[in-house]
């Protein structure tokens, strides 16, 4: 037991890691292009920025997404313990995205962003993703899971339509190169599909008994 247990931990301790590399990365480009006037971030640092922090909350979303697909075809019930975790990473770099946005693209032109995600639908589903998971960050504590008791888990279905939202996000915000954001559109065709073909199954099951 005491093995297992040390082998969770370092599993934990991995994925931190893991998570927290791509910033990590980034932020030495930064301070890198801030002191030294290289060219680690490219043509528009502020632009290369916001891309890989929304990419990077995209794909943890998905790797988040496709961890109960990934423990009903494995039978390993552990990878559940890591669930939450990619989640709260996958709201963070959401977080950085948007403040990178607020505070470097906009400069502090806060009111702004009303104006934006009224004339610019990308910002509109981009911000409505956000929303949607900052509720779901908030209540992924086990005190928040006894409170909510059963409706926990109606709430954080709400991970579908973020998921929906972010891809909307990511494909209206590319003008011409479509491959990337059909790529996660179909990752979480197949998650969301996944679900929908194990509730179907499951119904049937139970009508039959």
């Amino acid at each position: 037991m005491r093995k297992a247990s040390n082998g969770l931990i370092a599993a934990k301790a991995l994925i931190h890691a893991l998570a927290l590399t791509p910033l990590a990365i980034l932020a030495w480009q930064f301070f890198d292009v801030w002191q030294h006037g290289s060219d680690a971030l490219g043509a528009d640092p502020v632009a290369e920025i916001e891309h890989r922090t929304g990419l990077w909350a995209l794909r943890l979303l998905m790797v988040a997404l496709a961890i109960t697909p990934l423990r009903q075809l494995t039978g390993q019930s552990v990878l559940l313990r890591f669930r939450r975790m990619l989640g709260l990473y996958a709201f963070f770099y959401a977080t950085v995205h948007l403040a990178v946005y607020l505070g470097l693209d906009l400069r502090g032109y806060w009111t702004q962003i009303f104006e934006e995600i009224v004339k610019r639908p990308y910002i509109t589903v981009g911000f409505a993703a956000w929303l949607l998971l900052m509720p779901l960050a908030i209540t992924s504590t086990q005190g928040w899971m006894r409170r909510l008791g059963r409706r926990w888990g109606q709430l954080h279905k709400l991970v579908y339509a973020i998921g929906v939202l972010a891809v909307l996000h990511f494909w209206w915000l590319v003008k011409s190169d479509i491959r990337e954001p059909l790529l996660y559109a179909v990752i979480l065709a197949v998650l969301l599909g996944w679900r929908a073909w194990k509730s179907v199954s499951r119904r049937r099951t139970a009508a039959v008994r």
